[in-house]
């Protein structure tokens, strides 16, 4: 019975508040067919970890990637990355390309010529890598969503 007891808890699921990366809600974007329109998507990184920028500093390394799997009535979705720092760690020779803290990605869409008024969402998806001083973590996705209204 103590064995049962002592296995429940990985039995749970894990809360946001254990992720190491966690994803803010995007600013709703709004214009007209043909404008382009810009957002920021938050990202937040547990304090002792990093994830890899999405110009790693070895080939083996994964990205960070944000990818857009239905825009809805945008078009484009073109993403700019923050400029990461170079960090030293144990497990590495050179300095990483990184990530660490709070940051944005900056995000630009066109609305489509031939958008219906009104709301949306576009949706995607951020691929990344958690790391700490010692080890890296199972790489995870998380889903973005971006709100938007065509006016």
């Amino acid at each position: 019975m103590l064995a049962v007891l002592l296995c429940l808890p990985a039995l749970w699921p894990q809360s946001p508040t254990n992720e190491r990366l966690t994803v803010g809600q995007p600013e709703k974007v709004a214009g007209k067919r043909n404008e382009t329109v810009h957002t920021k998507v938050p990202i937040s990184i547990l304090p002792g970890f990093h994830v890899n920028s999405n110009t790693p500093s070895d080939e083996y390394l994964i990205p960070l990637s944000l990818t857009w799997s239905a825009l809805g009535s945008l078009e484009g979705g073109q993403v700019t990355y923050p400029k990461p720092t170079l960090e030293k760690y144990e497990f590495a020779e050179k300095p990483l390309s990184v990530y660490t803290g709070n940051f944005e990605l900056a995000v630009s869409f066109k609305v489509s010529a031939t958008a219906a008024a009104g709301p949306g969402a576009a949706a995607g998806k951020l691929r990344y890598q958690a790391c700490n001083s010692k080890a890296c973590f199972q790489p995870k996705t998380v889903d973005v969503s971006v709100p938007y209204s065509v006016q």
